[in-house]
């Protein structure tokens, strides 16, 4: 097989432009899921010889044990054509008690290892003997070789050394190096809002892992000439939501479900090929669960009636974030998995800026 070279065409050094996004709500300093204090994103990306292009993202949401000091969350899935590990439990206990590691479809099993390695080996959990690792995947099999089974048990434990608080990488990096959405390059992307409720202002912050189809909103209103084939239809998306309001697992969930206004609003599907899937948790310290707590637990938590903006909130940040996964990626050549034949995707970017020119 003839060498594939890959191609960073567009500036992507240059912000999303402002009138693709809706901002109601003011965006953190970072406007990332790293705006939510303590939460950490590593990535480790992979893109070797002509056909692997993958990776794993690892989110953490703070700095402590996690297994130790447990915290609420929440999962949805609005289309389940997918794999989401580590779902059922959430949903049945309502807490996270790992990190969080996103990678494709048959990593999926190396990421959970992985997990469970990184957890046993933690100060303080040496008689867990149970643990319920959380991990989200998408098929990248029209860039990767996914059959190559690439990212290892230790690549994934890199990406949990790999996090760390502040700016971290969008595109075509980690977990999103071989994604597809759109027809366009996607990857990873990002996006944050700020929340006055009261005299308090909190931070929600959105991750996604971008590998989805359907037609781009923004492109359809447009005068770029965006040809999409309808296989591209079908895909997944995995969306972090991570707040650091004091929300309970059941307002959590309800976080979550508002990820998937923000995808519908982006142009996305939602077909019947599609996995839709959604984790939203909170950090805030009051609500973290010890193992050594007492059998009754008091949970202070914001008054539902409060929590539209939020909503609103999560469904703006949500779209951008899958805005930038799109415009941060670059044009990428890599392999079809299917047929092992060449496949190239061009980034929003690239095509936008190439209009530009016209």
């Amino acid at each position: 097989m003839k060498g594939l070279a890959l191609s960073f065409q567009n500036d992507c050094s240059k912000p999303l432009p402002e009138h693709y996004v809706t901002r109601y709500y003011k965006s953190g300093p970072l406007n990332a899921l790293t705006d939510v204090a303590g939460v950490k994103v590593g990535h480790v990306t992979i893109k070797e010889g002509d056909a692997t292009r993958t990776g794993v993202t690892a989110i953490v949401p703070h700095s402590d044990n996690i297994f130790q000091n447990r915290i609420p969350a929440g999962f949805s899935a609005f289309n389940g054509y997918g794999k989401f590990a580590g779902s059922v439990q959430v949903e049945e206990l309502g807490e996270l008690e790992t990190p969080i590691l996103l990678t494709n479809t048959l990593a999926t099993g190396r990421a959970i290892e992985a997990l469970i390695y990184y957890t046993l080996h933690e100060k303080g959990n040496e008689n867990a003997t149970s643990i319920n690792a959380v991990v989200g995947e998408t098929n990248d099999s029209r860039l990767n070789n996914i059959r190559a089974l690439r990212p290892s048990f230790d690549e994934m434990l890199e990406a949990l050394k790999n996090a760390r608080t502040g700016r971290f990488e969008e595109g075509a990096v980690g977990a999103g190096t071989g994604t597809v959405a759109f027809g366009l390059k996607g990857g990873i992307g990002t996006a944050s809002r700020l929340i006055e409720i009261g005299d308090k202002t909190y931070t929600i912050g959105i991750l996604v892992q971008s590998n989805f189809g359907g037609h781009l909103g923004i492109l359809e209103k447009s005068d770029i000439n965006y040809p999409v084939p309808s296989a591209d239809k079908d895909g997944s998306i995995i969306m972090i939501v991570a707040t650091d309001a004091p929300l309970d697992s059941r307002q959590l969930k309800r976080l979550a479900n508002r990820t998937f206004g923000g995808l519908a609003k982006s142009g996305a599907a939602l077909s019947n090929g599609s996995g839709d899937f959604a984790l939203a948790f909170s950090t805030a310290k009051e609500l973290r669960h010890r193992e050594e707590e007492s059998h009754m637990v008091d949970v202070p938590h914001i008054d539902d009636r409060a929590l539209s903006p939020m909503f609103e909130a999560v469904i703006e940040a949500t779209e951008e974030s899958i805005l930038r996964s799109l415009w941060m990626a670059h044009d990428m050549s890599g392999v079809n998995a299917a047929t092992m034949k060449p496949s190239h995707f061009t980034s929003l970017a690239t095509l936008i800026n190439s209009a530009a020119t016209d």
